[in-house]
This record gives structure tokens, C-alpha cells and sequence, in this order.
């Protein structure tokens, strides 16, 4: 995979089946010796005081429609792979709860994406669709996930159904969470560069990244602490404040690779089991959504009620009681 070699290290969680950092997984996982660890939602401190703690999630007995076992044990390095994609800005410990809930009976594995995370800064001219596909490709096979589900949220769930797509023996299921299928447009990608620049970057303390992005920000309609803290996630302490693990410039250079074309040709050629999940107050309408389940040729359709885009973050519960009956008919032996 020349692309995906090229774009360097790509950061790899395996949750929980390696402890600490595994060699060998990274060797195998990419040239350039990514890192593995216990769970995806560790987080390398770069401030003790006020970087953000993991989030509590009950234990796996106590999940509602949890696939694991009661006694909390994880799945063998053989067991069915999952692979989790997050969105755009994200970063792989945005899984940690859905990752840890699998890890009873499955090998979930969640990708920092190129130019996000702790994954290596291409240029953005590497920031491609297919590089990205061909990253999540690459992932899978150096694993040995295949045939793999993939969870893909926002971004990442365009790649899913790229890849799935492209390669129809990698990917056995497919979950497609608030990624929309249409062209967004211009104007869209105008919006999102005047977002950017209203970031008030750099933020002093992370508090104030909570607060921003969970009630300041011009986006929000109403207090979402669930946002606030999927942001808090993505900064990172400099020497004058909180920023962004990321370069905003390298974000839009990744929209831009989507969000002037439709991409319904690509949910036709999707053959494996497909479930569209959709937040009521996200980014995608019913109607685009029960029109993605027409056209894929095994799709289904799932909403969470009170849950916007970020829909896994804002109500973890509800999000796996979404899934879990097409998890159980999909990666059932």
C-alpha cells in the first residue's frame, strides 16, 4: 500500500488485547512502527492537571445489549475483528466506550486517521479520499481482521463504505453513523472556514475549550457537555495554551476531498449487511437516511433520539441498543 506507507505512522488501539505498548502488533500494523495500546481511550498526558480523564462506563455486565460476557473477559486475537473510523477532527480514544463494550467477544481495533490524533501531519496534499481508504485497507490486512465490521462515524463511515466498496472481501458488515451521502457544496466548505477562524485559539485552560465548543460556540443550540468534552479530547498543552492536535488546514483539505460530490454510486456497490445510524437532531435528515437504506442493497435503519452528530458521545447507552441486533446478525457465528 504506497499510500498508506507514505503518509508514516498511522496510530493503532487495540482494545484490550495487547498490554501497554505491543511490539509486535506495531511492526505488523505499519512500516513506520505505530503504537498500540491497551485501550484506545489512553491518552498521553501533556498536562497532569488538566488533561481529560477517561470517561465511566459501567462494567460489560451491566451494558444494556452488551455483546461481551458477564465476568467482563476479552475476546482472543482471533476473535472477529471490528474496526472503528472516527470523523472528521477525531481521533481514536473518541471510541474508548464503544471499543471496551466489544472487547468482550470481539477484537476492536480503532485507527488515529491520517493527519489526526497522534497519527503522523502528511502534507495536505496526501489527505486524500483514497489515501484514506487505502489506509483503513491496509489496517485490515496487516491485522488479519478481515472480513472485518466497521464502525465508521461521520468521515470515517465514508471510508467504510469506500473500502467496502472497493474491497467487498474485507468488510463483512458495516455501520454508517450521521455521514451523509449527498454533496454538501461551496457554501458548506465556506461555512467550515469561518468556523475555524472563530476558534478562540489558544485556549487558556481546557475548561474553557469544554465550555466553548459545549455552549459558546455559534453551532451550539443548546448545552452539550458531550461536545464540549469530544473537543477537550482533540487539544493538546503548548507553550501559550490549548490547541488542536490537528492543523484546521488540513481538515478542510480532507473535507474538501468529499464535500463537493455525492457519493451514492459507492452505497450501491456495498454488499455487505450496512446499518445507517442517525442522531434526530445530527447532521442527517431522515429522508437522506431512509434513502441511503434504499439504495444500499442490504441496508437498514436505526435513530437515536436526543442525539446530535456525535451521536456515540452524546448517548453511549442508546447507541449500542441501536446496534446491538445488527452486530448479533452480522458477527454471529
Amino acid at each position: 500500500m504506497q499510500s498508506a506507507q507514505a503518509a508514516g505512522r498511522q496510530r493503532l488501539s487495540a482494545v484490550p488485547e495487547h498490554s501497554g505498548r505491543a511490539e509486535g502488533a506495531e511492526r505488523a500494523a505499519r512500516p513506520g512502527h505505530s503504537a498500540a495500546s491497551e485501550h484506545p481511550g489512553a491518552r498521553e498526558s501533556s498536562g497532569p492537571s488538566e488533561h481529560p480523564a477517561p470517561p465511566e462506563h459501567p462494567a460489560p455486565s451491566e451494558r444494556p445489549g452488551s455483546p461481551g460476557p458477564a465476568d467482563g473477559r476479552t475476546a482472543s486475537p482471533r476473535a472477529t475483528g471490528v474496526l472503528l473510523l472516527h470523523g472528521l477532527m477525531g481521533r481514536a480514544s473518541h471510541w474508548a466506550g464503544t471499543a471496551r463494550w466489544l472487547s468482550g467477544r470481539y477484537r476492536a481495533v480503532a485507527l488515529d486517521q491520517r493527519g489526526h490524533g497522534q497519527s503522523d501531519k502528511p502534507p495536505s496534499s496526501a489527505l486524500t479520499r483514497e489515501a484514506y481508504v487505502d489506509d483503513a485497507e491496509a489496517a485490515v490486512e496487516q491485522l488479519g481482521l478481515g472480513p472485518v465490521l466497521v464502525i465508521g462515524h461521520g468521515m470515517g463511515a465514508l471510508t467504510g463504505w469506500q473500502l467496502a466498496a472497493r474491497r467487498p472481501d474485507l468488510v463483512r458488515g458495516l455501520v454508517i453513523c450521521d455521514m451523509r451521502a449527498s454533496a454538501l457544496g461551496a457554501a458548506s466548505q465556506r461555512e467550515w472556514e469561518e468556523w475555524f477562524k472563530a476558534w478562540p485559539v489558544p485556549f487558556a485552560t481546557l475548561a474553557d475549550v469544554r465550555k466553548w465548543f459545549g455552549e459558546d460556540d455559534p453551532w451550539v443550540d443548546r448545552p452539550n457537555p458531550a461536545r464540549g468534552e469530544f473537543y477537550a479530547e482533540v487539544m493538546h498543552e503548548c507553550p501559550d495554551g490549548w490547541r488542536p492536535v490537528f492543523e484546521p488546514a488540513d481538515m478542510l483539505a480532507s473535507r474538501e476531498t468529499w464535500v463537493y460530490d455525492a457519493h451514492w454510486e459507492e452505497l450501491t456497490q456495498v454488499r455487505c449487511p450496512a446499518l445507517v445510524v442517525r442522531g434526530l437532531d445530527g447532521e442527517l435528515g431522515r429522508a437522506e437516511a431512509q434513502e441511503m437504506v434504499r439504495v444500499l442493497p442490504r441496508g437498514q435503519y436505526a435513530e437515536v433520539v436526543d442525539a446530535g452528530h456525535l451521536v456515540h458521545c452524546d448517548q453511549p447507552e442508546a447507541w449500542r441498543t441501536a446496534i446491538t441486533p445488527f452486530l448479533e446478525s452480522v458477527l454471529s457465528p
